[in-house]
Parts: C-alpha cells; structure tokens; sequence
C-alpha cells in the first residue's frame, strides 16, 4: 500500500480511537506522506477530542484543522450499533424512538456535520478524499434479511447524504472524491457480539482493515465520487 504523491497535505481520521480509525492513523504515520495527521475521537481530551453529537465540538477540531495545511484526506471511521444492553432491532416490536434517533445523529448527522466543517478546508483544486465508513446493510437494493431498523436505515441515510454531497463539492472542486466505504466485518468492539457467523478468512483485523481500505482510496477517482465502495473496491448499489 503506497498512497499517491498528490496526498500531501493534511490527513483527517475521526474516530482514531477506535480499531478501524486507530488503524487508519498508524498506517499513515509510517507512510509519511502527509505533513500533518490529525486524530480526534470522543474518548480524546483536550484539543482533540470531539463528540458527534456535540456540533461544538465539531466546530472546535474544525478550527484546530485550519491552523495547519489544507486537508486533502479526511476520513470518518465512526459508527454506532450497539451500546451496553441496547442492539440492532431484530423486529418491528422493538423499535424504540429514542435509539432511532441517536443511532441517526452518529451514524448520519455527524458525519455530515463533520463535512459541514471541515470539507470547506480541503484545497479548491487537485484530488482530495472525504470518505466515511458506512455498510453493506446499508444498501437498499442488497437488503434481503430485514432487520437491524436503525443500523440499516441510518448508513442508508449517511449513503444519500454523501451522495448530495459529492454533488455539491464538485462544483467546488471537480478533482474532489467523496464516497462511503464498506470495511467488511472487522474485529473490533462494534462487530464483537456478531462475529460467530462470519466465513473463514471473513473477520478482519483492525490493520489489514484500514490498509485494504486506503488501497481503495488509491485507486479511487473523481468519476468514482458518491458512490459506496467495498474493501475490494467494488461498488456497492445503493
């Protein structure tokens, strides 16, 4: 994995705290072709942290962008399934409101507010990536098990959202690459309670994750923008 000369610049990990995202910085660091890599994750304190649902906050690692070179990648390695007792819905009777709309405010909103933020600091002209980590359940056209309410319609959501979005910043920069991606099932703290059905050679590990991952970043181009990619670099209909 060696990423393009043209990523210069800054790179931005959301959520470098976690398996993916922590992955993600390591892997640049030894690359060392960015000038500067910023991490920020709720579990950070200090200039780093930053909440997703705390569009303040948000604001705030904006601003600490700002002070240093132009961001040419950023990536959302964020995302919210389950939390103590609470999981995926796996019917209509356990839908509840109040899980609804937090699973949107992580897995949908804050990405976009993130963007909102932080994507008027990547370069007006020349390749940039904004990419979020989104899902397979996501797609519409691939659901064939129902379920998973939440999870599924809020990555479906994040999905369009990007989609208005890659829209909009190529009128601002036709070099511009925003897209979602699919990371497989990874053994980390969100895929944990899951994992006893996943294939042979199917679970991840963190590293191989994040590289398999910035090598479908590599090959993506400008044509490719608001489209769901998998760690193979298929595209995933919506």
């Amino acid at each position: 994995m060696a990423l393009r000369p043209v990523m210069s610049g800054a790179a931005v990990i959301i959520g470098a705290s976690g398996g993916i995202g922590g992955a993600f910085r390591t892997l640049l660091e030894e690359e060392g072709a960015f000038d500067q890599i910023h991490g920020f994750a709720r579990s950070f304190d200090g200039a780093n942290h930053i909440d997703l649902l705390d569009e303040a906050s948000i604001a705030g690692a904006a601003a600490q962008i700002a002070a240093g070179p132009a961001p040419t990648l950023v990536l959302v390695a964020t995302g919210l399934l389950h939390d103590g007792d609470r999981g995926p819905e796996k019917a209509l009777r356990d839908l509840d409101p109040q899980w609804l709309a937090r699973t949107y405010a992580v897995n949908a909103i804050g990405p976009m507010l993130v963007a909102k933020h932080v994507l008027p600091l990547m370069p007006r002209t020349g390749r940039t990536v904004f990419a979020a980590l989104s899902a397979r359940v996501g797609s519409i056209s691939d659901n064939r098990l129902g379920g998973w309410h939440g999870y599924r319609a809020s990555k479906a959501g994040l999905n369009m959202m990007m989609r208005n979005l890659a829209i909009e910043e190529k009128r601002r920069n036709d070099r511009s690459v925003v897209v979602t991606l699919h990371p497989g099932t990874v053994d980390t703290d969100l895929s944990r309670p899951f994992q006893a059905n996943v294939p042979d050679g199917r679970l991840f590990d963190p590293e191989r994750a994040a590289m398999q991952l910035l090598d479908v970043i590599e090959a993506l181009k400008p044509a490719n923008s608001g489209k769901l990619f998998d760690y193979q670099g298929e595209e995933i209909p919506f």
